[in-house]
């Protein structure tokens, strides 16, 4: 199994952080790559339960990511399980992704720690994703 673990800084509150990681609003906001639409979630990270996202790339292609919301601390954590469904819509192996937030001297600092991915490529491309929203994150909340 892999894990994952990215931090990052930001000049707000640790609240303001901690609503931008688990509003549906905020989510939307920072969620995938370029491009990308959402013809359908439920995208609520601040409240335990079912979540789902479908997604179209920019090209198009139909992805579908779906898992449940097992805690919410305000405002310093949230976890969450983490499964993509294949072109059928059967639902592959599960990992979990906890968000903890921290007060720091200049703002807050987001942890992200993406638990339990298969091995191989699965990994790196999870980085890739994780990298790429948290650098949204910064474009949207320092810009």
């Amino acid at each position: 199994m892999t894990d994952i673990r990215l931090e990052r800084e930001f000049a707000v509150s640790q609240e303001r952080l901690f609503d931008f990681v688990t509003k549906r609003h905020n989510v939307l906001e920072w969620f995938g790559y370029e491009g990308m639409t959402f013809p359908a979630d439920d995208m609520d990270f601040s409240r335990t339960g079912p979540w789902f996202v479908d997604m179209r790339t920019k090209d198009g292609n139909p992805l579908k990511l779906s898992g449940h919301v097992t805690h919410v601390k305000p405002p310093d954590s949230v976890g969450f399980t983490w499964a993509w469904h294949d072109p059928e819509g059967k639902r592959g192996a599960e990992s979990h992704v906890t968000m903890t937030v921290v007060e720091t001297a200049n703002g807050a600092k987001l942890i992200v720690d993406h638990r339990d991915l298969a091995d191989g490529d699965i990994g790196a491309n999870h980085e890739a994703g994780w990298t790429y929203a948290l650098r949204t994150m910064e474009r949207i909340l320092q810009g």
